[in-house]
């Protein structure tokens, strides 16, 4: 014979409660899908660098990259072949919840980092860029 266990009501102290909401809301992150057009390059290559980030235009707020997929951190770099358009994905720490629109800014020491102005945000902080 099977046993049904209902579910139990469980009781949080508010100040507990408060404390988790607000910890929830500070883990937010910021995924930006981006799009490298090589169909008119030859032997391109790319990489992204830690010192990418994006930026609060309507603060001095500054998120912090933390994960990269599908494209190689410097130094080292990600081949791109000959007529294709490359996707690759970066993780942000959250932005504040008053942003409205904010800047991604490779920030390097050399020429062609990435950098993409403007982005408006929604509801998801899931984003697509062509860089």
């Amino acid at each position: 014979m099977s046993t049904v266990i209902t579910k139990p009501k469980i009781q949080i102290a508010p100040d507990l409660l408060t404390e988790l909401l607000a910890l929830t809301k500070e883990e937010k992150q910021v995924i930006v899908h981006c799009l490298f057009d090589a169909r008119f390059m030859l032997g391109a290559k790319i990489r992204i660098w830690p010192s990418t980030f994006l930026y609060d235009t309507g603060s001095s707020h500054r998120s912090e990259l933390v994960h990269a997929d599908c494209i190689a951190f410097a130094p080292q770099w990600t081949e791109v072949p000959q007529g294709k358009i490359v996707h690759f994905s970066l993780l942000f720490t959250g932005l504040p919840s008053v942003c409205s629109t904010f800047n991604l800014i490779e920030e390097i020491d050399q020429p062609g980092g990435f950098t993409v102005t403007g982005i408006k945000r929604n509801d998801s902080d899931v984003y697509f860029v062509w860089v």
